[in-house]
């Protein structure tokens, strides 16, 4: 537990931007748009649902001032959609939006994007997302979530495996069930009191505010939590009768296993995406299976080295171990295809490669369940053997069975198999049979704790060993799984959002003919694409300074529409040449003639081309 929790804090420590799972699909305006006039709305599109906070929006205008705006809201009802009303009037120039909101699987996501009305500026405004997640927070909840992962599987997996393999009274299994309710309600607590600072970016201490804790528990995510610490006394009660012998595992504790996995289902990929009760149905059983098989193979590593336990129990458990792995095996082809959506997604995403990882490790795991499996099966039939060796003693008085002779009795057994039927002590003895009744007398051996020397159980409990060593890797594989942007949202989210073209820049060289009358114009056309373009403008002399010329033209035509020439109507800025409104209606290769007056009498027209998406 202490490793993974490490390993946890060591991969997810850094600084860097969260991988959520909600992926902006498109935005209105779009980013780096510039409008005639200015808009009344801005609207986020994304492809899940997501959660609304406070502070989902921050507008600034041209000067870095923020604008007071609306409320946040779904747009039309709509759960994956983000919308806030803008101020009746906006000055011309470059606005600058931050937004946050939270992804229907409990993760939070931000981002920024500008828009332009009127004409584009220079804004002061700076705008830093920053990491999605405050460091120090996002390291704290993620270690709990794992902590709860463990929690959970030792918990089922012990009561399970005591249900199932009814294997003798011992402390150490009662320590387990302690050891995985205690650390399942602290873990539960801490993110619930983490929850707030989480989704806002916060440091730990943003929990102590009573606004964030009231926001916590009237999300879904806090709700879920709530529900997962309402269960915990009932499953406490549950576990002490459990204990004592007093209520089999039965439907009841079946149920409550049920409840608990469901609170993971709820607060995860299952709850957000397509096929959302089929989704959770798999997650559920899929946490049920892990914790059934990684936390019973605790309880059984455990009991080995006590050797309170007989081969017929480990039996017993090797088939609940191999009817876990069929559902294991099943729901997470499932949750795979679902999540990756895509062979290429395997390999072209961080989801798809953390998903690669695991299945390695799984495949190391069933290796180690295999040896197990092995092992379990000498074990059995030794086991076997020795019962039916032992049980030959215990038949005190009477004939031999199956055609024994009283000379195929151990030594030890013949004495006893020649005391008559209704002798009660020594002195009931003849005479002559008293000397036989000397004889030392040797109580049978125990059929339930095997030798602690033998290969067969020590071999097992090695195989055992490896196995809970990558389960608990495999649970830390599966908590980043939790906290990366599946494939199939990412793919989504590139399809649906609209293709990012920046901005082209082209140098036209001009030579004019005479001393000094050569250089180049940089002509940037932004953002390149059908629509309103801004254009500007900037001539160079030849010693590769900026020049002041009369008169600077640039027109375009598209040949194979026939449309065109179209001016640019380029003026004089002071420096450079532009203008905010250039139309370009069509997508395609144009052609750009620039014209430079350097005097009154010379001037170059050249002709180049740009491509217009």
């Amino acid at each position: 537990m202490l490793l993974g929790t490490l390993l946890v804090l060591f991969l997810l420590g850094g600084t860097g931007p969260a991988s959520a799972h909600a992926a902006l699909r498109a935005t209105d305006p779009e980013d780096g748009s510039l409008l005639k006039s200015a808009p009344r709305h801005l609207t986020l599109t994304f492809t899940e649902s997501v959660g609304l906070l406070d502070d989902s929006f921050r507008v600034l205008d041209p000067d870095g001032r923020r604008l007071r705006t609306g409320e946040p809201r779904h747009a039309q009802g709509s759960g994956d959609t983000a919308r806030v009303t803008l101020p009746a009037k906006l000055d011309q120039g470059t606005y600058t939006v931050a937004w946050r909101v939270v992804s229907a699987d409990s993760h939070p996501v931000s981002g920024a994007f500008t828009f332009s009305v009127g004409e584009r500026s220079l804004t002061t405004a700076t705008v830093d997302t920053g990491p999605t997640e405050d460091p120090v927070t996002k390291s704290l909840y993620t270690i709990a979530r794992y902590l709860a992962y463990l929690a959970a599987t030792l918990l089922i997996g012990t009561a399970t495996f005591m249900a199932v393999c009814r294997p003798p009274d011992t402390p150490l299994l009662a320590r387990l069930l302690r050891t995985g309710w205690w650390t399942l309600l602290a873990a539960t607590l801490a993110l619930l009191v983490l929850r707030a600072p989480y989704e806002t970016g916060e440091g730990p201490l943003g929990a102590l505010g009573v606004d964030s804790l009231t926001r916590t528990l009237t999300s879904r995510p806090g709700m879920v939590l709530l529900a997962r610490l309402a269960l915990l006394p009932v499953v406490a009660v549950y576990l002490v009768q459990l204990s004592r012998r007093r209520k089999p595992y039965g439907w009841s504790g079946a149920a409550l296993a049920v409840g608990l996995a469901v609170t993971w289902a709820a607060g995860e990929h299952a709850s957000a995406g397509i096929q959302v009760p089929a989704a959770m149905t798999s997650s559920a059983l899929h946490l049920l299976a892990t914790a059934v098989w990684l936390g019973g193979l605790t309880a059984l590593l455990g009991t080995l080295y006590r050797g309170h336990l007989t081969p017929a129990a480990v039996a017993r458990f090797s088939r609940l171990a191999f009817a876990s792995v069929t559902v294991l095996v099943v729901t997470g082809v499932y949750q795979s295809w679902r999540g990756l959506g895509s062979w290429d997604a395997l390999t072209g995403t961080a989801y798809g490669r953390l998903l690669t990882l695991k299945l390695a490790a799984v495949v190391l795991l069933l290796g180690a369940a295999a040896l197990s499996r092995r092992w379990t099966a000498r074990l059995a039939a030794v086991g076997a053997r020795a019962v039916v060796e032992e049980r030959v003693p215990e038949m005190v008085g009477g004939p031999p069975q199956n055609g024994q002779s009283r000379a195929d009795l151990p030594q030890n057994a013949q004495s006893r198999a020649d005391l008559p039927q209704n002798a009660q002590s020594r002195a009931d003895l003849p005479q002559n049979e008293q000397s036989r009744a000397d004889l030392p007398q040797t109580d049978p051996p125990r059929t339930d704790v095997p030798p602690p020397t033998d290969p067969h159980r020590q071999a097992l409990r090695r195989s055992v060993l490896v196995e809970v060593a990558v389960g608990a890797a495999v649970l830390a594989v599966t908590t980043l799984l939790t906290s990366t942007l599946p494939g199939r949202a990412e793919a989504e989210a590139a399809a649906g959002a609209p293709a990012v073209v920046g901005a082209s820049v082209t140098d036209v060289p001009f030579d004019v003919g005479t001393p000094g009358g050569r250089g180049k114009v940089q002509i940037t056309l932004d953002p390149g694409r059908v629509g309103d373009n801004s254009i500007e403008a900037l001539v160079y002399g030849p010693d590769g300074g900026v020049s002041v010329v009369p008169e600077l033209r640039v027109s375009f035509t598209l040949p194979a529409k026939d449309i065109g020439p179209l001016d640019a109507e380029l003026t004089d800025k002071g420096g450079y040449w532009g203008n905010s409104f250039l139309n370009l209606p069509l997508a395609g290769t144009w052609e750009m003639k620039v014209t430079v007056r350097t005097s009154e009498v010379d001037q170059v027209s050249e002709t180049t081309t740009v491509v217009v998406r």
